[in-house]
């Protein structure tokens, strides 16, 4: 009897390393042990009690049916009304589409805009997953090398020598995972204007927008509205487990996402569509600032800390609650140093080698996602392993 066979796509899709660290991880705190995690991008919060409250009254008023396949109208215009208060951009309801997570929003992102076969260019290193949706799409993201001394920004003047008669466009990410780096205007607008030039789309994702530190905290729907955007419920409200986020398209391009959403993922959870229009009330807005303060904080804390211990920050960390941090100097592969790192002191780290291929081996991302008294305790017990 021939064997069955999976599909030729799951081989293209790579497994995240630091799974197998956050395994052993787990395995190692059901022993007992104290560990300290900075491998998982969630912080220690949990959606706003308030936001929760809506939640468990949908449950009970019994609002656990299908939604409208875009979302719900009511979370559609409070989306469109945090755009135009916080941003200062119009954006109509009918353009947004609501999604079960970003990573709806991102699937249905490459099936409506890439065709099989084509690649889109995005910057190395980067969030894998952006990548992987493209392979269920039949098509590849072309990984662009970046420099640290850059900030790991694509060089736009060379845009065009990475261009191909197949690529479609340019997937970009402010603030950044892995990174933490926070792309300007300027430069959003830059990429528009070349990927415009050549003929393609341009998507920037901004799933951690509002934790943004120093710089400019903006929507690259302020520069054109072409421009696709995914966000997500998950950072910035701590929804994580809510699944829960949006995309904006052109008008356009809204028949075509409509469809989409309504064959892929039917409707987004009603529960959380429900809760989410809270989030957008001034007292939660109120409590998400006081947590990108606490989140802050941490930042200073932990560059600090990586400053005392001859760890190197490689690009500015002004956004989400990344560090990303050279260790070439201490070791040449980042993956065995994290796993025994982890043994040894118990600290949990995610290698650069989940993001990227230039150079990953040299990287590892911490995730200031723990309080400040952690991360001073983690900062001691690498200083301490580093020692020995």
């Amino acid at each position: 009897m021939e064997k069955h066979k999976l599909a030729t796509r799951v081989g293209h899709i790579s497994p995240f390393q630091v799974m197998e660290v956050l395994a052993r991880a787990k395995q190692l705190q059901s022993q007992g042990e104290d560990v300290i995690h900075l491998e998982v991008g969630e912080p220690d919060f949990v959606a706003v009690e308030a936001v929760a409250n809506v939640g468990v009254e949908a449950i009970q008023q019994g609002k656990t049916g299908y939604t409208s396949a875009t979302g719900l109208p009511e979370l559609k215009r409070a989306i469109s009304d945090y755009y135009l208060s916080r941003y200062q951009v119009a954006v109509s309801p009918e353009r947004i589409i609501v999604t079960p997570g970003a990573s709806g929003a991102l699937l249905l992102m490459a099936s409506l805009m890439v065709n099989s076969g084509e690649d889109v260019l995005m910057p190395d290193p980067c969030y894998p997953c952006n990548r992987h949706f493209l392979i269920q799409a039949g098509a590849k993201a072309t990984l662009v090398e970046t420099k640290p001394e850059e900030g790991f920004e694509m060089d736009l003047n060379a845009l065009a020598d990475h261009w191909g008669a197949n690529t479609s466009g340019v997937w970009l990410a402010s603030p950044s995972n892995p990174t933490g780096a926070v792309l300007s205007k300027s430069y959003i607008a830059q990429a528009w204007e070349k990927v415009s030039e050549l003929g393609g789309h341009l998507l920037v994702d901004e799933i951690y927008q509002g934790l943004v530190y120093e710089g400019d905290d903006f929507s690259a729907l302020s520069i054109a509205d072409d421009i696709f955007v995914v966000n997500s419920f998950s950072k910035y409200f701590a929804m994580t487990g809510w699944r829960l986020g949006w995309l904006v398209v052109p008008e356009w391009a809204v028949e075509g996402a409509t469809k989409l959403a309504q064959n892929l993922f039917i409707a987004a959870s009603s529960v959380s569509q429900y809760a989410a229009v809270r989030a957008f009330s001034p007292d939660v807005l109120a409590e998400c600032e006081e947590r990108r303060q606490t989140l802050d904080a941490r930042r200073l804390v932990l560059l600090e800390g990586l400053k005392a211990i001859s760890l190197p920050v490689v690009a500015p960390a002004h956004g989400a609650f990344y560090v990303y941090v050279d260790v070439s100097g201490v070791t040449q592969d980042a993956m065995a140093w994290c796993l025994a790192l982890l043994e040894q002191e118990k600290v949990a780290l995610t290698p650069g080698a989940d993001f990227g291929i230039k150079d990953a081996h040299k990287y590892v991302r911490f995730a200031y996602t723990c309080n400040e008294t952690r991360l001073q305790e983690a900062l001691a017990r690498i200083a301490r392993f580093m020692a020995t």
